[in-house]
């Protein structure tokens, strides 16, 4: 993992101590293909997903706090 990468889920783990109480933390292997799979839905853009994908890019905002 780079460390990029690494800073970022640090970030998260910050994020989710205050906002997460009511989640399951993601652990590190779980975050890197949540934010790989928010990643690919933004590079379709808003007019490029259908309904069931604008549902999951929102989901993934939520779950990883990049909303």
């Amino acid at each position: 993992m780079d460390q990029a990468t690494h800073k970022r889920y640090l970030d998260y783990r910050d994020r989710f101590s205050y906002f997460g109480r009511k989640m399951k933390q993601l652990s590190m292997a779980e975050y890197v293909v949540a934010e790989k799979e928010l990643n690919e839905l933004a590079a379709l853009g808003e007019a490029g997903r259908d309904d069931e994908e604008e549902d999951r890019f929102r989901a993934l905002e939520k779950i990883l706090f990049k909303d």
